[in-house]
């Protein structure tokens, strides 16, 4: 006989067998190599940031790397992360000064004690470094390029620019600059002040997100741009401006948010 209160006479939820869970895991492997979001192998080095930093996830990163697409009209849903995407945001170091633009995504700012301590926010602007190897990115971004395939185009310039490889994402501006079609100039444009400030032509990036029509993406960039350049007012007035129009759904939102807080701090 059991007792009514004994917790063996009580009815709980089936739990799901090891062999459904593992279907489960399985199709959800599936899914992510067929959509090319799936981790790449551990290789016999991995990268070691010091610091708070946590690893990202490459299927939310492509999701937030492609949030942009929205406000310049950009249809996305159906396109596949570039090759090598899951190793260049594994490989990818910590970034502070982040541009709302197609291929970053806001886990990237992921180190906030460096973050919130830095008594000048120009020291986290980025530097160049080195390229990631990315063979098979390059030639996919080249085969988009030379076929004038938008917006993969644009999604190509994104990952170039995340791979550090400037060089080759200047080739495929020269070779687009006057054939990019008219609904996507505005995110040609933002995607061009992003590859700027990416290589550390910080004014200049400045001064072409300053002389675009406002949208959240351009606003949002003025904002960070000019807290990272020094000028705070003009980046609480930019940035509130994008925050208040961004969902609270939206990582790049609270990334917004972040950035305001900041603000107070550099006056």
């Amino acid at each position: 006989m059991t007792l009514a209160n004994d917790p063996r006479s009580q009815t709980s939820p089936a739990q799901p067998n090891l062999s459904s869970l593992l279907a489960r895991y399985l199709q959800g492997q599936a899914e992510a190599h067929a959509s090319g979001l799936a981790a790449d192998p551990v290789a016999d080095v991995v990268p070691y940031e010091v610091g708070p930093v946590q690893p990202i996830d490459a299927k939310p990163a492509w999701d937030e790397a492609m949030a942009v697409a929205k406000y310049y009209g950009m249809e996305t849903r159906s396109m596949q992360a570039p090759p090598q995407w899951p190793h260049l945001v594994t490989a990818h170091e910590p970034e502070a000064a982040l541009p709302f633009c197609l291929g970053n995504f806001p886990q990237l700012v992921r180190n906030f004690q460096k973050l919130t301590q830095a008594k000048d926010p120009a020291e986290l602007r980025p530097t160049a470094g080195r390229p990631v190897p990315a063979a098979a990115l390059v030639d996919w971004a080249r085969q988009a390029s030379k076929a004038k395939q938008f917006p993969r185009v644009l999604v190509a310039m994104g990952a170039l620019r995340l791979a550090k490889q400037f060089d080759v994402a200047d080739e495929i501006v020269q070779a687009n600059d006057t054939a990019v079609p008219a609904q996507y100039r505005d995110a040609w444009a933002n995607e061009k002040a992003a590859l700027a400030w990416q290589r550390g032509q910080f004014q200049e990036a400045l001064e072409s997100w300053q002389a675009m029509a406002p949208s959240i993406p351009v606003l949002f960039n003025r904002g960070m741009a000019a807290l990272f350049c020094g000028c705070a007012a003009e980046a609480r007035t930019a940035m509130t401006a994008a925050v208040v129009e961004l969902p609270e759904s939206s990582a790049w939102h609270h990334l917004g948010q972040l950035y305001l807080t900041l603000v107070g701090g550099s006056e």
